[in-house]
């Protein structure tokens, strides 16, 4: 398969191409892979967390497309001379994805949420993309660590069915953690890491407006709709962030 482009923020190699030539390797790789292959999203939450995290940041390294989802990766790529100019993110993958998947029949699992979210997802899939196989889904107990029962659980049932595509959203960094875990014992091709994109696609949490994401403002109606939650990584991991790029910055010009 050819490589697709890719260059280095911060020690990290991030997906450099569009869109498209993303979902088309996927797409590709559906149709002919004996593997499964990972992808996880990187913005500056994510990489805060990761100097601390070595498992999440082993999951980052160990993706397959690890994609700029977050305005901060774009500002970083430009100040740094790299080529990012676009944001993907989680729900352009999953709808994209699904969009292809639809016309080629694919099999798709949904791990994560809870039954009420997996239930809407599987209803409004079967109406927005009905040439899409819907092979199960998984709602995994709400705690920090999943128990070995618990993982063999989850395990048994998507390989029992071996989906094409798993989309998993149990939130970072556990689903990306829990993914490279064990992505050797996966009788899947493509699975995703894609955290509230589930929440996103039945409407139980708001999207921002397009305007908003054009800006690279998404952030801020999210904000004000789950301050508690969301208040850390807005206020917290992005001085970070941008304190070390500033110092990769000077590094680089040395």
């Amino acid at each position: 398969m050819k490589q697709l482009e890719t260059e280095d923020i911060m020690g990290y190699r991030v997906f450099s191409s569009n869109q498209f030539h993303l979902l088309d390797a996927i797409t590709n790789w559906t149709a002919k892979g004996t593997y499964c292959r990972l992808l996880a999203c990187i913005n500056p939450h994510s990489y805060v967390v990761s100097l601390r995290d070595s498992e999440f940041s082993l999951a980052l390294h160990g993706s397959d497309w690890l994609i700029p989802d977050g305005i901060g990766i774009l500002i970083a790529s430009r100040i740094l001379g790299g080529r990012i100019n676009q944001r993907i993110t989680g729900s352009d993958v999953f709808h994209g994805l699904n969009s292809k998947l639809n016309n080629t029949g694919g099999k798709v699992f949904f791990l994560g949420s809870t039954e009420a979210t997996l239930n809407a997802i599987c209803d409004k899939v079967r109406l927005e993309w009905p040439g899409i196989r819907i092979a199960g889904t998984y709602s995994p107990p709400f705690k920090s660590e999943f128990s070995g029962e618990d993982n063999k659980a989850m395990l048994e049932a998507i390989n029992a069915v071996a989906p094409d595509v798993l989309w998993v959203a149990m939130t970072a960094p556990k689903q990306e953690k829990w993914l490279i875990k064990n992505r050797q014992n996966l009788n899947v091709k493509f699975a995703g890491a894609v955290g509230a994109v589930f929440d996103f696609y039945t409407e139980r949490v708001k999207r921002s407006h397009p305007k908003f994401q054009g800006l690279g403002l998404e952030w801020l109606p999210r904000l004000i709709q789950e301050p508690s939650r969301l208040w850390r990584r807005n206020f917290i991991s992005t001085p970070k962030f941008l304190y070390r790029l500033a110092i990769e910055r000077k590094i680089r010009r040395k």
